[in-house]
This record gives C-alpha cells, sequence and structure tokens, in this order.
C-alpha cells in the first residue's frame, strides 16, 4: 500500500508541471501596465497578428495538400446498375457467313454491379516538382508576413503607449497648474482683504483658476480617446479599464539611441520578403522549362464485376479483372506557348531585380527622414527640457517676489503661463523625440518581435 500510495504521488507531482504550462495564458493585464506586457498582449490579441497567423496556418495546409499528391492514390468504385432495355449489337450470320447477313443480338444481362479499386503513383509532374521545390519558400514567406505585420503592431502600439503616458504627464502638469492657481487665489484674495491691492488681482486669480480646470477637464477627456485608441491597437475588450505604468526616468532614458549605426538593407522584412519573392520567381521559370518533360505516373486496378439476369441473384457470381501500367504524356507542339510562358517568367525576375534597387532607395530615403526627423526633434527636445527648469525658477522668484509687493499680479500669471507652456511643449517635444526613434528603428529593421 505504501508503494502504491508513493508511486500515485510522483505520478501526480510529474504531470501537475505539464498542465500548468498548458494553461492558456491569462487574458488580463497587471494593475500597472509596462510597455513590454502592452506589445505581448498585443501580438497575442490583436486581430491582424491573428490574421497573420491563421494565415501561415493556411499556407501550412495549402502546402501539404499539394504535396500529397506525391503518395499513392487509392480510390474505390462502386455502382449497380439495371438494363430496362438490354442493349443490341448485329453480328455476322455465323451459320451462313458467306451470306453477308447480320443478325441482331441482345448483350449482356439485365443486372450488373461493379466494384472497383485502382492505385495511382506519380513518378514525375512538374506541378509536383514545383511544390516540392517551393515548399520551404512559401512557408518562409508567410511567416515573413507575419513578422511584417507584428512589426506594425510593436510600432503602432509603442506610439500610443507613449502617448497616453506623456497625456498623464501633462493631465499632472495641470494637477498642478491647479494648485498653484489656487494658492494665487488664496494670497490674491489675503492681500486684497489686507487692502494692499484691489481686487482685480483677485478675479484675475479666479480666471486663471477657471482656466486651469477647464484644461484639466479637456486633458481627461484626451486621455481616454487615447487609452481607447491603444486599447484598439492592442485587441484589448473597450469595456475593461487599462493603467499604465508611469516613469518618467525611464522615458527620458528610451528618448536616446546611437545615431551611428549603419542602414543594412537585410535588416528590413520588405527586403526579406522580396528576397523570398525572387527565389519562388526562379522555381517558376524552372517549372516552365519542366513543360517539356512528360508527365508520368503507375497505375494499378482491379474490378469485380457482377452480373445477373436476375436481381437476387447478383452477388452469386463475379467475373473479377485487374491491369496494371505505365502512363506518359507529353505534348509536342502547343504553338510556342511553352517558350513564351518561360520568357514572361524570366522577365519578371528581371523586374523583381530591378525592385530591390527602388527598394533600397525607398528605405534610404526612409532611414535619412527618420533620422533627420530624430537628430532635429533631439535638439529641440533639450531645449525645451532647459526651458522648463528657467521658466519654473522664473515663476518660483516672481511668485516670491508678488508675496513681498515688489511684482504686480499680472507678473505671477505671465510667469504661471510661461511655465505651462514650457512643461506642455517638453512633454510634446518628447512624444516625438520617441515617436522619431521609433521610426528611425523601424528604417533600420532593428525592431524584432
Amino acid at each position: 500500500m505504501r508503494a502504491f500510495t508513493m508511486l500515485f504521488w510522483g505520478a501526480f507531482l510529474a504531470i501537475v508541471p505539464q498542465l500548468v504550462r498548458s494553461q492558456p495564458a491569462a487574458d488580463t493585464l497587471s494593475p500597472s501596465v509596462s510597455l513590454q506586457e502592452c506589445i505581448e498582449y498585443a501580438l497575442s490579441h490583436q486581430p491582424l497578428v491573428r490574421q497573420a497567423q491563421l494565415d501561415e496556418q493556411i499556407v501550412s495546409r495549402t502546402v501539404k495538400s499539394r504535396l500529397a499528391d506525391w503518395y499513392p492514390q487509392l480510390n474505390l468504385t462502386y455502382n449497380v446498375q439495371h438494363y430496362l432495355k438490354l442493349p443490341v449489337i448485329i453480328l455476322p450470320d455465323f451459320a451462313n457467313p458467306g451470306s453477308g447477313a447480320r443478325r441482331e443480338v441482345q448483350s449482356g444481362v439485365a443486372n450488373t454491379s461493379t466494384a472497383g479499386f485502382s492505385l495511382n503513383q506519380n513518378l514525375l509532374n512538374r506541378d509536383l516538382l514545383l511544390a516540392n521545390r517551393t515548399a520551404q519558400e512559401v512557408y518562409r514567406q508567410a511567416a515573413q508576413n507575419t513578422v511584417r505585420t507584428k512589426v506594425d503592431v510593436v510600432v503602432d502600439v509603442s506610439k500610443a503607449f507613449y502617448d497616453v503616458l506623456l497625456t498623464q504627464q501633462q493631465l499632472e502638469i495641470v494637477e498642478s497648474e491647479i494648485v498653484r492657481s489656487e494658492r494665487n487665489l488664496r494670497d490674491a484674495f489675503n492681500q486684497f482683504q489686507g487692502g494692499i491691492v484691489d481686487k482685480t488681482d483677485y478675479k484675475r486669480a479666479t480666471i486663471a483658476l477657471n482656466n486651469s480646470k477647464a484644461r484639466y477637464k479637456q486633458a481627461s477627456e484626451e486621455l481616454n480617446a487615447k487609452k481607447a485608441y491603444l486599447k484598439s491597437l492592442m485587441g484589448y475588450p473597450a469595456g475593461r479599464p487599462i493603467d499604465l505604468e508611469l516613469n518618467n526616468t525611464s522615458l527620458d532614458q528610451e528618448a536616446f539611441m546611437d545615431t551611428t549605426r549603419a542602414l543594412d538593407y537585410n535588416n528590413r522584412i520588405e527586403y526579406q520578403l522580396l528576397q523570398t519573392r525572387r527565389n519562388l520567381q526562379q522555381s517558376e521559370i524552372l517549372y516552365n522549362r519542366w513543360s517539356f518533360l512528360p508527365t508520368v505516373s503507375a497505375f494499378l486496378n482491379y474490378n469485380t464485376v457482377f452480373q445477373n439476369q436476375e436481381f437476387s441473384n447478383l452477388y452469386n457470381r463475379s467475373f473479377p479483372n485487374s491491369f496494371f501500367g505505365l502512363s506518359l504524356a507529353l505534348p509536342i507542339f502547343q504553338g510556342g506557348r511553352r517558350i513564351h510562358n518561360i520568357r514572361i517568367a524570366e522577365l519578371e525576375l528581371n523586374r523583381l531585380d530591378s525592385e530591390f534597387t527602388r527598394l533600397q532607395n525607398v528605405v534610404n530615403a526612409e532611414y535619412e527622414q527618420a533620422l533627420a526627423s530624430y537628430k532635429a526633434n533631439l535638439t529641440y527636445y533639450l531645449t525645451l527640457k532647459e526651458n522648463v527648469d528657467l521658466a519654473r525658477e522664473v515663476y518660483d522668484v516672481i511668485q516670491l517676489q508678488y508675496k513681498s509687493g515688489v511684482k504686480t499680479y499680472l507678473d505671477v500669471i505671465i510667469a504661471q503661463t510661461d511655465l505651462q507652456t514650457a512643461e506642455f511643449n517638453y512633454t510634446n517635444a518628447l512624444y516625438q523625440l520617441i515617436s522619431s526613434k521609433l521610426d528611425v528603428e523601424r528604417a533600420l529593421g532593428t525592431i524584432q518581435p
């Protein structure tokens, strides 16, 4: 009994890890979602990615279906028939052959049934040769199409993710502005109550606070809309909430990249796809050249024929027959069609070769434009980052001077507006910098989902 118990628990412990690994991935996200989690979720749930993966499966089944013709093809046929009137054949008069007379004779029996087995084996067939030669390239092409879709999804989700994060930052900027406006309103009201200033400053402070609250509402609605867009790109259910992990330091680090990396066309998925198309086109040329080869197959047939004048006795006796042989078909002359098809395939290959040059020019232009945009955005970002520090310092100084009666409240409003504008411009510049960085990485072909 003890040995049985130990055996049971040993088997249980061996099976449990397999069961755990076989459980499907969770369909929800953590309370604070990182960019990597968003990308992983999108690559598993985005409809375009799932369609591309289904296309891969369809291609795989299609290739296997075509290659199945290399296997022996076994078929069964069966029929049963009853003559309402027997066929008539005309035969010579064997009793008096010299007379030249003919006799009408009914042939066969009223009831016939045939069961037949046929076995066919393709030996030489250009369609099968093409399917066998191009199978791996077709698989590769389907996989590359999926990779191209995933690259687009990664870039789009990343841009939408950063857009949401930076909108959240702008919302925090407006919250800070509301806090400052409320403090300024209290200071203006207290100075008005003390008779230091007139009610103009108090009313201006109220206007500034109302504007800040309106901007907060506007930013909140923009954030909800951008979250909805991000969820649509991820394939995430619209009714479920999503909160992103906000890390300002990480955002600043993500914005920088090495701008000295050389462009390699082979890293681009479009270039890889074009190379696969070229390989398939070379196989198409061979396919057309194989049109001069015969189609050869071997066959074996076995038939059992049941015949009887009475239907009830139809299957009492059989008359089997069987044969095997070799089939060969070779078109001799088709009006030059095969030569023209070969030439068409060769011309299409030449056209693909020129497509490489066009693609290289497009990729190079895309890379140069993305890199130039990144460098310009980087300069702009660094400038605006410095402006934020300067604007915050100016605001703090003017705020103290206003409390001391040195500056007017108008100076406070101007400084506060300058600070908010600098912070908003900074967050926008940061998003543009990160977005242009993603464009450079896509142009380089370094995004590998």
